[in-house]
């Protein structure tokens, strides 16, 4: 029985009920007081005091009530706000874009000068509601930002200080949260706990700290707590925001991107499941020689804490810090093309989906063997995914034939990895590599000009954007975030201003493309290799990966000699 149901009972049975007529049986003569004694104080009847008390009760339930509704209103409110700001920005947007298309305009360059500021214009409107919503609409404002092959500059540009804009929770809130998550205060945990975090991102803040037990210095990563208040409404906010759009644009379907936040965001809110990520990266790489990668341990996990060793360096693209301290940025960018190519191409291998610059330092480490004098350490792992072993290597394949400029390969294995026709391959060659595809029928390791970038702006204003974002929409989900990997990575390339250009780098993916290749070549030779079809077997797969191997080894080798006669770097 409920507390107020049985408020009233209780009473009842404290003052059992009497009738009026054994009340009249039981009266007793009324004594009229003397007026040599003092009068009795007066005393409030038993049945003024019952109803007290249940007046007092009844108005502290409903104090308590109102307090109680009073938060669920203020909920409400925020609530309301939100999706208002969502809706508006989302109307005001869609208006200004029907009318900019709609307008008629004399020549080619003043449409395009029009469309342009259109751009800007919704853009900062909503750069402005993601700021103020937060949450994880600050995650989908940096994923967009890096989305140059897909949204014009406008949009890109306008996001991209989403990047450093990362909200901070109060050290109180995470007090209170690991009370509720853990049932102990932090203090039993830590012997130090620094209330300002050293670092923020869209999701969380690490603050430093010292374990009590073992005094090991540690990174605690913690959710922001406001997070499961508000994720699954976002997530509401977000998709139908999307399929809004399509309803009013048909031809720029994005709902595969809401379709996919909703499949990944749940992932990084689960930081039990990125610390098994980790742990899991960290085994595997123990075993690549010759990959300066540094993974942080895990000590223990919740869902919403994290905690790791404490490690740290400068961003990848502080090149202040890697010049003084005589750190290669040619090595640096080789480094970051072996890891990398190592989780796409590596059979059972993780793939980190986020490695942008704030999830990627470089720590100075002079006592390291072999190539470079440092160390790549590498945050965040809540965003993996595993790529199924065929479509590793038919994608092994379709970059073979890309570096090869083979074209008629190119589309072959473009089918097999994505689906792709030879209608949309020209499109989707660009995407993948992103580049013009004109350079990519001739050699990809040019270096990009700004006359190419030109070009693929251009041709995205000419009705090219809306055939990408079709095209993206069918590709498999997996395609979706390598293709996300390799333009955070070809970011952080271009970010180190390196002087080899993309020549050493494309390399290295032939590299882990070819070893990939020469596996399952080598699956397929059953039996002696001293039986005569087996051995030209053998010999044709081993012969294939070698060349890429010396050709890569030699140019190395140029590029050292290069530096050592002190001849100009390679452009």
């Amino acid at each position: 029985m409920s507390g107020l149901n049985s408020f009233p009972l209780l009473l009842r049975r404290a003052t059992p009920w009497t009738c009026r007529a054994c009340l009249r049986k039981q009266a007793v003569p009324v004594q009229r007081p003397s007026f040599a004694t003092k009068p009795r104080p007066y005393t409030v009847p038993k049945t003024k005091r019952r109803r007290r008390v249940l007046l007092a009760s009844t108005a502290g339930a409903v104090a308590a009530t109102a307090v109680a509704f009073s938060e669920d209103a203020k909920h409400g409110v925020t609530a309301i706000q939100r999706t208002s700001r969502v809706v508006s920005t989302l109307a005001v947007c869609i208006n200004d874009y029907r009318v900019t298309l709609n307008h008629e305009h004399e020549n080619k360059d003043d449409s395009d000068a029009f469309l342009r500021a259109c751009h800007k214009r919704c853009a900062e409107r909503t750069l402005a509601t993601l700021e103020k919503n937060g949450s994880i609409f600050i995650k989908l404002g940096q994923h967009l930002s890096s989305m140059n092959y897909l949204l014009p500059n406008e949009w890109c540009d306008t996001f991209i200080p989403l990047q450093d804009k990362c909200p901070i929770s109060s050290y109180e809130s995470i007090e209170q949260m690991v009370l509720k998550d853990t049932g102990h205060d932090i203090p039993e945990y830590f012997s130090e706990f620094e209330k300002t975090p050293i670092g923020a991102a869209s999701l969380a803040q690490v603050h430093r700290a010292v374990i009590k037990e073992t005094g090991q210095q540690v990174a605690v990563k913690v959710q922001h707590p406001a997070l499961d208040e508000w994720a699954h409404l976002d997530l509401v906010l977000t998709r139908f925001t999307f399929a809004t759009l399509k309803r009013f644009f048909p031809e720029y379907d994005l709902t595969w991107l809401s379709e996919e936040l909703e499949v990944s965001l749940p992932q990084e809110l689960d930081f039990h499941r990125e610390g098994q990520n980790a742990i899991r990266a960290r085994n595997y790489f123990e075993a690549i020689r010759d990959t300066p990668l540094i993974i942080p341990e895990v000590i223990w996990s919740r869902r919403r804490i994290l905690v790791m060793e404490y490690v740290s360096g400068h961003r990848p693209d502080d090149l202040e810090y890697l010049d003084t301290h005589k750190i290669d940025r040619d090595e640096v960018s080789a480094a970051l093309a072996r890891i990398f190519n190592e989780m796409i191409f590596g059979t059972n291998a993780p793939l980190h989906c986020d490695p942008h610059g704030g999830n990627i330092a470089i720590r100075h480490n002079p006592s390291r063997s072999g190539k470079g004098n440092f160390d790549v350490i590498l945050y965040d792992h809540g965003l993996y995914r595993d790529i199924p072993l065929s479509l590793r290597r038919a994608y092994a394949k379709l970059w073979l034939a890309v570096l090869d400029a083979d074209e008629p390969r190119m589309r072959k294995y473009a089918h097999e990895a994505a689906g792709i026709g030879d209608d949309h391959f020209p499109l989707f060659a660009s995407a993948i590599t992103g580049r013009d595809y004109s350079v990519v029928k001739q050699n990809i390791a040019m270096p990009r000009n700004k006359a190419e970038k030109d070009t693929i702006s251009e041709a995205l204003g000419d009705g090219m954007l809306a055939q990408l974002v079709q095209l993206l929409g069918q590709v498999p989900r997996v395609i979706l975030l390598i293709l996300k990997t390799n333009d955070l990575t070809r970011s952080l390339d271009e970010n180190l201003h390196t002087r080899q250009g993309p020549a050493r780098t494309f390399l290295i993916l032939a590299r882990y493309a070819s070893r990939t290749v020469y596996e399952e070549q080598m699956e397929y030779i059953t039996g002696s290799l001293f039986w005569l079809p087996n051995f030209l077997a053998f010999f044709r797969a081993w012969s294939t990966h070698m060349r890429v191997e010396l050709k890569l080894n030699f140019y190395e080798r140029w590029l050292k000699v290069r530096a050592l006669l002190g001849m100009s770097p390679v452009v």
